[in-house]
């Protein structure tokens, strides 16, 4: 499972925070812009920084990790049970008619295209769930961004830590990462409250089969 930090990186809405209507042209934005009120007064924070010590993370991805090992039963038992199957048909498929031999390859896909089906559902939820876990931090984050946007008089704050920003450079004393991670820590640990699902989903984004045979082709030894 990818880690729980980065995939929560892929959903943080803190790449850019805007007041008013001020937008950066062709994505690149000077440390200070002349405006009728006066300067344009600009900060950025690194969300990777951010989510490695916002309280309530660790419980979530603690609790996250308690779920997927539900989902990875499942797949298992899933799994074993497609290979018990082929297993089955090779060992007989000796004794087997030409007509014996096609109804059990057809079972043998059947289950196949089940196994994938299921695989890929339980995938969709265990990102659902992810999500889920992750959203009432987020949304403090966000909102603790705000407030100190908002105190600062601060027209719009950068990401500096998300791979997609256009960010390469800045002048440290414009971070206000260290400020957002104290306001957070003073507010305490974020509950993830909504409730565990049951235990019946994949070991995470991606997974794979453990084994499962081909379909036999009758007509190969």
């Amino acid at each position: 499972m990818r880690s729980f930090v980065h995939a929560a990186l892929a959903a943080l809405a803190i790449s850019t925070l805007m007041a008013g209507t001020a937008q950066a042209q062709g994505g690149v934005v000077p440390p200070t812009t002349s405006a009728a009120s006066g300067s344009l007064k600009i900060a950025y924070v690194n969300s990777q920084k951010i989510l490695a010590d916002v309280p309530g993370r660790t419980d979530a991805e603690a609790q996250m990790q308690k779920e997927m090992e539900g989902y990875r039963a499942e797949v298992q038992k899933m799994s074993d049970s497609l290979n018990a199957l082929v297993s089955a048909y090779n060992k007989a498929e000796p004794t087997l008619s030409p007509t014996a031999k096609a109804a059990r390859q057809k079972d043998i896909q059947t289950k196949q295209s089940e196994y994938q089906q299921r695989v890929q559902q339980l995938e969709q939820q265990a990102q659902q769930r992810q999500a889920e876990l992750m959203r009432p931090i987020m949304q403090q984050i966000n909102k603790v961004i705000e407030q100190i946007r908002a105190e600062d008089g601060l027209a719009m704050v950068f990401d500096a830590g998300n791979q997609a920003g256009v960010v390469v450079a800045a002048d440290s004393s414009l971070d206000i990462t260290a400020k957002v991670i104290a306001r957070l820590k003073a507010a305490g640990p974020i509950s993830t409250t909504p409730p565990a699902k049951p235990a019946t989903g994949p070991a995470g984004p991606t997974i794979k089969p453990t084994g499962a045979s081909r379909t036999p082709d009758p007509n190969k030894p």
